[in-house]
């Protein structure tokens, strides 16, 4: 019941909190004070609520009152969507200097690009929120309630330390070297110190597993809030990048982490478009793990899944009809390259959803609507057909599946492939091929374990998961994502494609930050 969720949780509109980021034009707005906030259980709900609805909105209304007041007012995962897909084969920009993403698109950012700055600030105000939550839970403080009320706060900062898990985990991926704070440092006048990429997934790794145990399993979960599985998904993404982040592998724990994500009891949905469509809150009793609500009455977004939606409908095309995808009319943001498309064997294949009809193929021109396919893999329509929500007023009704079972299946088969212990190939092969079954809805099309090889799961990850937020992270995993070692249409602003600087396989801290704050640097920006 993802409204009566949300509807909760989202009248928490104001916050005691002290930025944990040196660029003082930062400061989250301060209404009222701890000591009136964390009166009730109830209103440490309603906190915890503005932790989850932070990743889908900009502040407390649909248009007004932002969290953050020099923000260029992007939410969260608008964010992390550019960052994670534009400047890959997965996305084709249209408004490439209107929107600022001549950066990312080419692969030429730099430590003032206003996207890398955004998503920065989005993430450490959200530690913030986070940091803050947990100072105010501790089993002394909480010793007011009764016992029932203190054992539902005990689940509410689990999740609070698995949301920050995940937000340091974002910072990790995306910046590695960055600065680290917690509840336990002081709230003004405090410069958090640099940790190292080490340090800092060290640090997700303890806070996961001391953490799980305390959260709430899949069955006694509510929609929209992180179970058991999703702490166990994050650590097996964290476990996969080991290497990344720390040049050392740890595939066995991945495997580990996988076989307790599935151990939870999903399976995956039979049909593959309607967990991207405006009723997948249903889905959560089978595929997805954990899910970001976005409501057009009560979480209104502009970036998340509504960015995404909205984005992939033509506003030039004669033949894209916008109430097709249950949209109000079509934003044109982006396309997908051409390199994609070419990974299908064609529309056997239930996953190929894109809008062809006078579209080429390949691009001629980055930013021409014509050239690159739609991608309709995601709409704002019900599982009748009908359109949810008027998306010029409210956004979308769809949400965002941030953790798939798929993509759990994914990563343990890549983790035995890539050497790990604690499973076999014939387990791993036997979930490959009920993606399989469920993309062609037969058993024509299963591979043979010579089939299961790394170069086949980078590509039927990006036939899965495109569009997710994945592919900057899977193409860096395989040496790919700066390197000649693959190229793709317009990488690095050619088209034919061509490699960057490595440096580029990390984004900097922002110059805002590094000026605010003497413990940080970049090292090659």
């Amino acid at each position: 019941m993802k409204k009566i969720f949300y509807t909760a949780f989202y009248f928490c509109s104001a916050l005691l909190l002290s930025s944990c980021i040196g660029d003082l034009d930062q400061y989250p707005h301060e209404d009222e004070t701890a000591a009136s906030i964390y009166t009730s259980a109830a209103n440490y709900k309603a906190v915890l609520g503005k932790i989850y609805t932070a990743m889908v909105t900009t502040g407390q209304e649909k248009s007004g009152d932002p969290d953050l007041s020099s923000n260029s007012g992007q939410d969260y995962m608008r964010c992390f969507f550019n960052l994670q897909e534009c400047g890959t084969d997965e996305v084709a920009s249209t408004w490439l200097s209107g929107d600022n993403v001549t950066g990312l698109t080419y692969l030429s950012w730099d430590a003032n690009d206003p996207w890398v700055s955004d998503m920065y600030y989005r993430i450490y105000y959200n530690i913030a929120l986070c940091n803050e939550f947990i100072r105010n839970a501790t089993d002394e403080k909480l010793a007011q309630f009764t016992e029932q009320e203190q054992s539902e706060i005990r689940h509410y900062r689990a999740e609070a330390r698995f949301m920050r898990a995940l937000f340091y985990y974002h910072a990790l991926d995306l910046y590695r070297n960055i600065p680290f704070v917690t509840e336990n440092d002081p709230t003004s006048g405090y410069l958090p110190p640099r940790y190292t990429a080490a340090q800092i997934f060290s640090y997700i790794e303890s806070e996961l597993n001391s953490t799980v145990n305390d959260m709430l399993d899949k069955a006694d979960c509510p929609y929209g809030r992180a179970s058991q599985g999703a702490a166990y998904t994050l650590l097996a993404k964290l476990y996969l990048n080991a290497e990344v982040y720390t040049n050392t592998s740890k595939y066995t724990e991945c495997i580990s982490a996988c076989q307790q994500a599935i151990a939870q009891g999903y399976s995956l949905e039979d049909d593959y478009s309607s967990l991207f469509n405006a009723d997948n809150d249903k889905r959560t009793a089978n595929e997805i793990i954990f899910t970001l609500p976005v409501d057009a009455t009560h979480t209104v977004s502009w970036g998340s899944s509504t960015y995404i939606i909205c984005g992939a409908v033509s506003n030039t095309s004669d033949k894209q009809v916008p109430e097709d995808y249950g949209v109000k009319s079509g934003w044109g943001m982006f396309r997908v390259r051409g390199e994609i498309p070419a990974l299908f064997t064609g529309e056997a294949d239930q996953r190929y959803l894109f809008f062809t009809d006078g579209q080429t193929q390949y691009l001629d021109k980055i930013d021409d609507q014509s050239n690159g396919f739609f991608v309709t893999k995601w709409t704002n329509l019900t599982d009748n057909g009908q359109t949810a929500s008027n998306t010029a007023d409210g956004g979308v009704n769809t949400d965002y599946p941030l953790f798939r079972l798929a993509d759990v299946y994914l990563m343990m088969a890549e983790a035995v492939v890539r050497g790990g212990t604690g499973s076999d190939r014939g387990t791993v092969l036997g979930y490959i091929n009920e993606l399989q079954r469920r993309a062609y809805g037969d058993d024509e099309h299963k591979i043979a374990d010579s089939d299961l090889t790394l170069d086949f799961l980078l590509k039927e990850r990006a036939r899965e998961l495109y569009w997710e937020g994945h592919r900057r992270t899977d193409l860096i995993r395989y040496g790919m994502f700066t390197t000649d070692k693959y190229l793709w249409q317009w990488k690095g602003g050619e088209k034919g494609g061509t490699a960057v600087n490595s440096k580029y396989n990390i984004y900097p801290i922002p110059n805002t930050e590094l000026t605010a704050n003497p413990n940080l640097y970049n090292e090659n920006y």
